[in-house]
């Protein structure tokens, strides 16, 4: 059973966006961070030798983006190194650098990527996040496992669909992507298949929305060069 929250240019729906999906009317874009790396196989050789670290983590099968690609749509989803062989190779690349390494024993990826349809060269975004060390949001508690920064998710956006209107976060979590398009005056649609988390989103979205500037105007189209060059790379009977 599903339910939505309709919250300012938000409509948050909780249920399993495998249902969801066929339901839903015309959007814009796709930008979402898939539960890759959750369903981790315990029997790896790594684990039965005692090693359970937290950063080893392997997929009993990886993440299905086919419901996804099968919309049609400009769509960035984070992660997709972790099961590029089952996206199309006609892609670009969102990198996020989020560590300052200088050969500290960090525990953590350097970066995140991010496979998008909608970017012809690899694009990256540095911003300090790890532990206590961060850019931004410092003192703020995280309130999802694989939760991103608000600005990483407005760079993402900015950079990768900046004239799409209505934005879809299939795997919302937390709702950081619909806290970055209330932040951008978009339009948002976000499911969640994990009650607690949709009501976490529900708070940040519904605060995002009181606290955005009213001042934000609609997304500026590109430059129209730019944007024949976008419809050249998603094309995908182009050599």
């Amino acid at each position: 059973m599903t339910r939505t929250e309709v919250i300012g240019d938000a409509t948050l729906i909780l249920g399993d966006c495998r249902d969801v999906l066929p339901t839903l009317g015309r959007v814009d874009a796709v930008v979402t961070d898939p539960p890759y790396g959750i369903g981790y196989d315990a029997t790896h050789t790594k684990y039965r030798h005692g090693i359970d670290r937290g950063d080893l983590i392997w997929d009993r099968e990886p993440f299905d983006p086919s419901p996804i690609l099968a919309l049609g749509l400009p769509t960035v989803m984070w992660g997709g190194n972790c099961f590029a062989s089952n996206l199309p190779d006609h892609a670009g690349w969102l990198a996020w650098v989020k560590t300052v390494r200088n050969e500290a024993d960090i525990r953590q990826a350097d970066m995140e990527l991010a496979w998008t349809n909608c970017v012809r060269r690899p694009q990256t975004f540095v911003h300090l996040w790890i532990g206590a060390y961060r850019d931004s949001e410092s003192g703020i508690r995280n309130e999802h496992p694989t939760q991103k920064p608000i600005v990483v998710m407005d760079w993402c956006i900015r950079v990768s669909v900046p004239t799409a209107n209505t934005i879809l976060d299939p795997f919302m979590g937390s709702g950081t992507t619909g806290v970055a398009c209330a932040n951008l005056n978009r339009r948002f649609i976000g499911i969640e298949i994990e009650p607690r988390y949709f009501d976490i989103a529900c708070r940040r979205i519904e605060q995002a929305q009181r606290q955005r500037d009213l001042f934000i105007h609609a997304p500026v189209p590109i430059d129209p060069a730019e944007q024949r060059c976008l419809e050249f790379f998603r094309e995908p009977d182009n050599d």
